[in-house]
């Protein structure tokens, strides 16, 4: 993305944009808070979270930081840059790096498909030229300022995500981005013992447009509940901004799926984008995606990328790991078997999404969900909610984990006796169940709130997988 003869950071500038002293002469080409991530030529930022990053800052040289940014010196000498607070010093330097971008700076937030639609539009932004994205899920009080450092002064279109747990932690982020796109995927039941209800949750997506630039864009889910909410907030914090949606027909200026095909593997999707009629292929399974892909097409239009062109660089899109890809494992007695990995996180709205998309593919189904948290005093009901969704996907077994999971078990052992059933304490207990029950030709989902450990389900069943597979190996099968 940037040129080798042109640093990230010099020492100069550094020191400018956070008011900090320079120790010693130097040039970075990245921002690192990490050391086993750290590459060499970054500058280490000594944050302090679960551990003081001042700490680590003789590792992160060790591992070939060319300099630190520090609160205290630790430096034993090498070069570093002394700030007083290490997070606010930065976060100037991320508004040192919007500052001197001319580039097209969108953001997303969202209780559900935030990462998704973000890392659609990197993969399109990247094909159409010098590109900027948030890495993982970096979308937090840390994660949006050092995105914004990491930001390379050429980048011509950017996607930040930013989400939430609390009240009052968008607006402020969205102003530090200062986005000519701003983008709300849906709102959903999250969060909810921090917000206290939907329509709190609703209101704090609603300031992603608090810093939307003069003249932006705003982009709003047109079939969500809360949609005239969102546009009372897009049109009084930005009130010059042009209000789009996606997701059904509101005029001319709307992205909207038109038809949808799978065969359980993948998706065909037809979108008209403002008038344009695209064709997206995905390597992914349910109708939320198409609605993902209309989002993150117009997004892209408004960025300056033509429909097609936009629509040709996401065809071949597959989720990341752990936000519903699909795989395919061994069983230790011959056979295959479909592991859908959605088990990065989840609330009401995206685990109905995941098991709708779910019932879409071939093969008898298995699922393995973890509890949902911070769902508040609703939580017994949202629970036990989800069991419409698995009835009609026509679930074979269910392996619940969790306490809160004992609502969901109840209401499916009332409404379907024949269902085999399985609450258990944690993922460990849930793995062994799903490898006893596992037949070739089954599919089987994991999701649940990341906290809930799920992933390690996933884990153990791609263990079990290698292990058939040496095994199958050796014996010539």
């Amino acid at each position: 993305m940037t040129d080798a003869m042109t640093p990230l950071w010099t020492s100069e500038e550094a020191a400018a944009a956070t008011d900090g002293k320079a120790l010693g002469t130097w040039a970075v080409n990245g921002v690192s808070i990490d050391t086993r991530s750290l590459q060499p030529g970054n500058l280490f930022v000594a944050l302090k979270d679960v551990r003081d990053g001042h700490e680590f800052v003789g590792n992160a040289f060790a591992a070939g930081a060319e300099a630190a940014l520090v609160s205290r010196d630790v430096l034993g000498g090498h070069p570093g840059l002394m700030v007083h607070d290490v997070l606010h010093g930065l976060e100037k330097l991320g508004l040192a790096a919007r500052e001197r971008n001319s580039g097209v700076i969108s953001a997303v937030t969202g209780s559900v498909g935030k990462t998704s639609v973000k890392e659609m539009l990197a993969r399109i932004f990247r094909a159409a030229g010098r590109a900027h994205w948030s890495d993982k899920s970096f979308n937090n009080h840390w994660g949006v300022p050092l995105t914004l450092a990491r930001m390379p002064r050429e980048t011509e279109r950017a996607i930040f995500e930013i989400g939430m747990n609390t009240p009052g932690e968008i607006g402020p982020r969205s102003l530090m981005v200062r986005p000519h796109i701003s983008m709300i995927t849906r709102v959903a039941p999250a969060h909810l013992q921090g917000m206290g209800s939907v329509d709190a949750v609703a209101d704090e997506k609603g300031q992603i447009f608090a810093g939307l630039e003069p003249g932006g864009t705003a982009i709003l889910p047109e079939k969500d509940y809360f949609f005239a909410n969102l546009k009372r907030h897009a049109e009084t914090l930005q009130p010059t901004a042009d209000i789009l949606t996606y997701g059904g027909a509101r005029g001319p200026a709307s992205a909207t799926p038109v038809t949808y095909e799978t065969d359980g593997l993948a998706s065909r999707i037809a979108i008209d984008v403002m008038g344009d009629l695209v064709i997206v292929k995905l390597d992914a399974v349910g109708e939320h995606w198409a609605a993902n892909a209309a989002l993150a097409i117009l997004a892209a239009v408004v960025a300056g990328v033509p429909p097609h062109q936009a629509a040709e660089a996401l065809s071949g899109y597959a989720p990341p790991a752990g936000r519903g890809v699909a795989e395919t494992l061994k069983l230790p007695k011959g056979g295959d078997v479909t592991l859908v990995d959605d088990a990065y996180n989840a609330n009401p709205e995206s685990m109905r999404a995941a098991i709708e998309g779910f019932a879409r593919r071939p093969g008898r189904k298995i699922v393995a969900l973890g509890e949902m948290r911070e769902l508040g005093e609703g939580s017994a009901a949202l629970h036990a909610g989800l069991a419409t969704s698995i009835l009609a996907a026509k679930v074979s077994a269910a392996v619940l984990s969790g306490g809160e999971m004992k609502h969901l078990a109840e209401a499916l052992k009332v409404r379907d006796q024949s269902m085999r059933v399985e609450l258990v304490t944690g993922p460990a207990e849930a793995a062994e169940q799903v490898k006893s029950w596992l037949e070739p030709g089954d599919a089987v989902l994991i999701k649940g709130s990341n906290a809930s450990g799920m992933a390690k389900v996933g884990t153990a069943l791609r263990q079990m997988s290698e292990s058939a597979a040496s095994s199958q190996k050796a014996s010539g099968a």
